[in-house]
């Protein structure tokens, strides 16, 4: 098992509770939920590297390694791992604690990429820090 596999990396940006209205009949969590959480962290930690808007580009394979399940709390945890001139790529990772436990497993990661927009929605360079 390799080290992100058994402890999360980066940032945790974003905690949240996956509800019944979440889930599928056999009480799973949708990867779309899931998937529309790591994006709305990303966008949260962009805006603050980009001070200002941003929008998701692209998002690169994502493969689910593990399921959410109600009553678990998704942990999202981010990484910046490229900054360009108007573009960056996040590493994001998606943990489950699991219902009324300290066990943390890895749901799913991908890499992001977000793009610094302008008052008028044109890609803008993003600020040295």
């Amino acid at each position: 098992m390799n080290r992100n596999e058994v402890n999360p990396i980066g940032e945790l940006t974003l905690r949240t509770l996956a509800m019944p209205a979440d889930a599928n009949a056999a009480g799973d969590i949708f990867g779309g939920w899931v998937m529309a959480q790591m994006d709305l962290a990303c966008g949260i930690r962009a805006a603050e590297r980009a001070k200002g808007r941003v929008v998701t580009a692209a998002v690169k394979e994502m493969a689910f390694a593990k399921p959410m399940k109600i009553g678990d709390t998704l942990c999202i945890y981010i990484d910046i791992t490229k900054v360009g001139r108007t573009s960056m790529t996040l590493r994001v990772e998606a943990w489950a604690q699991r219902y009324l436990s300290d066990l943390m497993e890895r749901v799913t990661h991908a890499d992001f990429v977000m793009v610094a927009l302008d008052g008028e929605g044109r890609p803008t360079p993003i600020p040295a820090e």
